[in-house]
Formats: structure tokens, sequence, C-alpha cells
């Protein structure tokens, strides 16, 4: 057994010039390595500090690692490949969080939980420890989101401080560079049906007098788009089959005559508008099939029902007969714009009457032609490599796809 196989908890900081508060946060860490009789290690990410942040660690005997990527997300993943430990517990070296205390996390991992999560709602957060901004809006909902777009079992889904087995989060494959690293790691780990679990902590005003490296709106709204972009069926399937629903159910309504309600009238203009949300509400689920099957490709998401379902309506031979039925109806109806113009002699038409046709005619037409053709790219999407290992640069590290 190597001394590395015999390392069972590396606590993990990142670092970028946090020399006011790190020495305390390394030996608070040590103190609860030694006081547990924990075998462990102290490592410190550093970022590219220019106030000797890593001359101090080296000092207190913690190990550095020097990550010249930029980013929150991009320091604890190269402190994450570098840690040692079967577990990590991460926090922010700012003081903010308290390394001594760190027992109900080390209790968790040992009984076999993969991710736990520091929850400090759950527990305290001391008086200017949190910005309102931050504790009354934007981590409760950007928390509700990411619960009820992934079934996430976290209430503090933006919390630093949480541990995991090392293998388990390499696994899968972490890709943000930045802030919006904490919520990929929640994300994946629900997708994946990792088991997670949290205990309650003290969050402490941090012990630095210049401003964190947080940004709230600029990070919230990189947070935002990271949950958007993880869920293509809140992003495209939900409000895209709401618009199509409406659209159709309007088209039918309205392709017969004008209908009035009230003193308003609805005529072939609000005809037009409900054809253009059946297109707009039929692309849109159909981005969503398209992000499913890129999505279980890239292994960011499940095989599940879902993809099967995808698979079943989106084979070739489906796609082509439902496209070239709904082309023909299309043409069936322009035939019949004809006709109602054949019966002016061919001369100045009747909107009213002529659009009706013309624009449920060219509607089918357009939404047989998208199904024709996004089948085809459909099946190249499906196309799978024959293994999921690509072959990479010299030098550059394994990682283990899910």
């Amino acid at each position: 057994m190597t001394m590395a196989d015999d390392i069972e908890l590396t606590i993990l900081m990142p670092c970028l010039n946090e020399a006011e508060t790190l020495d305390r946060c390394i030996i608070k860490a040590q103190r609860f390595l030694a006081g547990g009789g924990i075998r462990g290690e102290v490592v410190i990410a550093d970022n590219g500090s220019t106030d000797g942040s890593q001359d101090i660690a080296r000092k207190l005997g913690a190990r550095v690692i020097d990550v010249p990527a930029r980013g929150y997300g991009a320091a604890l993943m190269g402190g994450i490949r570098a840690a040692r430990g079967a577990y990590v517990i991460m926090g922010d070296s700012d003081d903010s969080y308290d390394f001594s205390a760190l027992d109900g996390f080390v209790a968790r991992l040992r009984a076999g939980d993969q991710l736990v999560m520091g929850n400090r709602f759950k527990g305290e957060v001391r008086p200017g420890a949190m910005p309102a901004l931050h504790r009354y809006l934007g981590n409760p909902v950007l928390t509700a989101i990411g619960r009820m777009f992934f079934r996430a079992p976290c209430g503090d889904f933006h919390c630093g401080l949480r541990g995991f087995h090392r293998q388990a989060i390499l696994a899968l494959d972490l890709q943000a560079p930045g802030m919006e690293f904490a919520s990929e790691m929640v994300v994946k780990a629900s997708i994946h049906r990792l088991r997670i679990s949290e205990v309650p902590i003290t969050l402490y005003p941090d012990g630095r007098s210049r401003p964190p490296h947080l940004r709230s709106w600029r990070d919230g709204w990189r947070h935002l788009r990271f949950l958007l972009l993880f869920s293509p069926k809140w992003l495209f399937l939900y409000p895209g089959f709401i618009l199509w629903a409406l659209g159709v159910v309007g088209m039918g309504w309205l392709l017969p005559e004008a209908r009035t309600v009230g003193n308003v009238t609805f005529d072939i203009h609000t005809l037009y508008y409900a054809a253009l949300a059946t297109v707009v509400g039929y692309q849109s689920m159909q981005f969503w099939s398209f992000a499913t099957v890129y999505g279980v490709n890239i292994g960011i998401a499940r095989h599940g029902r879902s993809y099967r379902a995808i698979e079943k309506l989106y084979s070739l031979e489906v796609g082509l007969i439902g496209g070239a039925l709904l082309v023909i109806a299309g043409l069936v109806l322009g035939v019949a714009a004809v006709g109602t113009w054949e019966m002016q002699e061919f001369g100045p038409l009747m909107p009213s009457r002529t659009l009706r046709f013309v624009i449920t005619s060219g509607t089918a037409i357009l939404l047989g032609l998208q199904t024709v053709y996004g089948t085809f790219f459909m099946s190249i999407l499906a196309i799978r490599p024959s293994a999921r290992e690509t072959v990479q640069p010299v030098g550059a590290p394994n990682r283990a796809l899910p």
C-alpha cells in the first residue's frame, strides 16, 4: 500500500489571493484531521494568487496545486484530480466555513453517501455572513428551480462546503470552469442517481477586507443558464407543448369562420398568429428531442423513458410517413384555396375566405418538411461512437465517463 492509498480524506480549498484568511482555514482543517485521528491531507488549489498565499500554505504543511486555468470550477477540478484521499471535502478559503467541524460530512461519507451537501439554512447563517439578495432571492429561487428540474434532494444548492467520494465525482466528468461548477456537481449527481445527503452547517462572515470574487447577477445568471441547458424538458418541451397546443386549438377554432367573443372579432390575423404558435411550439418540441438524444450520447442524460419514446416516434420510417401525410394535407388545402380562387374566376380574392386555406396549407407543409428533415437529423444524432473512450493528447488527464 502506498502513502496515497493510505489517505482517507482530502480537505480541498480553492484559493485566489486569500492570504488574509488562508492560514486560519488550514490550521482548522489540520486540527480536525489530527483530533479525529483521520489519515488525511490539506490541499490548496491555487488559481494564480499574487499575494503570497502559496507560501503561507506550504509553510503550514499544506500541499499546493497550481491550476493555471482560471475560474472557481477549474481550480476545484484541478484539486480534485490531484487529491489523494478516497473522500474529498471542499470549502472556500475565506474563513466563512468552519473546517474544524466536519464530523457530519465524514460520518455520511463513511456510511456510503457519495455526495454530502452542507445546508446553511438548516444550520445557521450568522449576521452579515450572506447578503440579503442571496439569502432571500438568489439561493431560494435557484435551489427551487434545481429541485423542480432535477428532483435534487438539496435544500441549499449552492453551498460551497460539501464532501464526496472522489471517484464518483470524477466519473461525472464535470466541465464548468466558473461558479456554475457548484450547480453542475449537484445536477449531474442527481441525473446519475448518486446517493446524496445533507448536513446542517454554520456560515460565518468571511474574514477578508476585499470584496468577494462572486458577482451576484452575473454568476446568478450563469447558474440559471446552466440549469436550463441541462433540463431540455423545461427549456423546450413544456413551453413548446403549451404553445403548440394553443396554436392547434386556435387554428381549429378559426379555420371554418371568423369568431366573435363579446365585442371582439377574431379572424385571419389571429389565425396567422395561431399558425405561428403551432410552428414555433413544434420546433421547440423537436429541439427537446434533439437535446435529449445528444445528452444521452455524451453521458449527461439518462437512457430513460423519454429517450425510448423519442426512438419510437422519430424512427426514420415513422417520420417520413408522418411528414409526407402533413405535406399531402397541406397540398390538399392549397388545392382548396385555388378552388375558391376559381370560384372568383381567378379575379380578386376574398382574403377572409381564401387565406384560411392558405395559412393552414402553408402550416401543414412547413410542419411536414420539418418532420422529414428533423427525422433525418435525429437519425444522425442517434449514431453512437463504437467506443465510449476517445484518444486523448499525451499528458491529458483521463476522465471516466458515466
